[in-house]
């Protein structure tokens, strides 16, 4: 009996290991999850004081999830101290807020690359929120001094304001429950933040590092069950009758093969409409010049740049001339692998018109010369 309840035992746990390990194979892609962060760092309020006199630490929490791969939204809150001052009397004070926001996060990195897995994600912050100051004793001390300030700027009550933020994210990996973040914000603020009157926003820049637990991931289903294997029997053997003798093959004499050198000369000419072209026509154009370029191995091609009288004056013409002989050199060699180094690039902007018609001078012409070896039969 013992030994039937140690056999039982060692057959679930192996089931058990075996179906964690299969549903782990049948995780997918990340889909959505939820993350709690806290961050520290630095930030100051712009004034005419210098900027190193202004920095004050600061702290956030938030709270957030992403519906999508590249859409998250999030509560944040950041606070500590602010600071400002008179540059002129080299004195400055400090008080306390706290910053309340709600932020859309779009992560670039997903929206834009195809692979489902990066080492660091950029990502986008935009929100709006409220604040609250208070605390401002130090100011009211200063102005108690110097009446010949705006005391008037001083507020005694505590402050609320509007908050709207822009600002950029480098997060590592979400994959992984620990994540790492850097996040530089702009948050614009009530005129009357800093005690200072400008007729315009006051702006709060902060920096800050932050430590992130990301939980309740949800994947995409990528795997099926998999289908129990259909067991055929095997066939009856046949037995096959004697085959007849089959009379040999007349061997014919195969032509001798030769190898002749064949030369090819290369001449493309791609138009461009204001500063574009056909992308259909520029294609295969650009083909036709990388084939010629595979078939002949030792061959150079020259890239020459135009452009039209009729547009534009001559200092601009050269430089569209240029851009659009480079655009071709840089498309040949990162699109369709082309050795960049037997490729040369020059550029006529006006002064040259190949053609009568003017619009036709908007263009590349690409020439070349080349000889490949090709075995013929005789």
């Amino acid at each position: 009996m013992k030994r039937m309840k140690k056999l039982l035992t060692i057959i679930a746990v192996a089931m058990f290991a075996f179906s964690t390990a299969n549903a782990q194979e049948c995780k997918g892609k990340l889909k959505s999850w939820s993350y709690i962060e806290a961050q520290g760092g630095l930030q100051f309020t712009s004034t005419d004081a210098p900027i190193d006199k202004l920095l004050t630490p600061t702290v956030g929490l938030s709270f957030g999830h992403y519906f999508f791969p590249s859409v998250g939204l999030r509560l944040h809150a950041n606070a500590w101290q602010a600071k400002s001052g008179f540059d002129q009397l080299d004195q400055y004070y400090k008080w306390k807020y706290v910053t309340t926001d709600a932020d859309l996060l779009v992560n670039l990195t997903n929206l834009f690359s195809k692979s489902p897995k990066h080492a660091l994600n950029v990502i986008l912050v935009g929100g709006f929120g409220l604040n609250y100051a208070w605390d401002n004793d130090e100011l009211k001390a200063i102005t108690a001094q110097h009446q010949d300030l705006n005391t008037y700027l001083a507020w005694d009550d505590n402050r609320m304001s509007h908050n709207i933020r822009a600002g950029l994210r480098l997060e590592t990996d979400v994959t992984k429950p620990i994540g790492f973040s850097l996040e530089v914000d702009a948050n614009s603020l009530s005129d009357r933040f800093n005690s200072k009157m400008n007729d315009a926003d006051d702006w709060m820049i902060t920096a800050m590092l932050g430590v992130s637990f990301r939980f309740g991931q949800k994947f995409k289903k990528c795997c099926e069950k998999k289908a129990e294997p259909v067991v055929v029997p095997e066939p009856i053997p046949v037995v096959e009758p004697e085959p007849e003798p089959v009379p040999e093959p007349v061997v014919e004499k195969k032509p001798e093969p030769k190898v002749v050198t064949v030369k090819e000369q290369l001449h493309e000419e791609i138009f461009y409409v204001i500063c574009k072209s056909d992308p259909e026509v520029g294609k295969r154009q650009m083909q036709k010049v990388a084939d010629f370029m595979k078939r002949n191995p030792n061959a150079k091609v020259a890239v020459v740049g135009y452009a039209d009288k009729g547009t534009g004056n001559p200092t601009l013409n050269i430089g569209y001339s240029k851009k659009r002989a480079e655009n071709c050199k840089a498309e040949l060699v990162e699109t369709y692998g082309c050795d960049g180094s037997r490729i040369s690039v020059d550029y006529k902007g006006d002064t040259v018109q190949p053609f009568d018609e003017n619009d036709k001078n908007r263009c590349v012409i690409i020439d070349g010369d080349g000889s490949h070896e090709e075995t013929k039969y005789e």
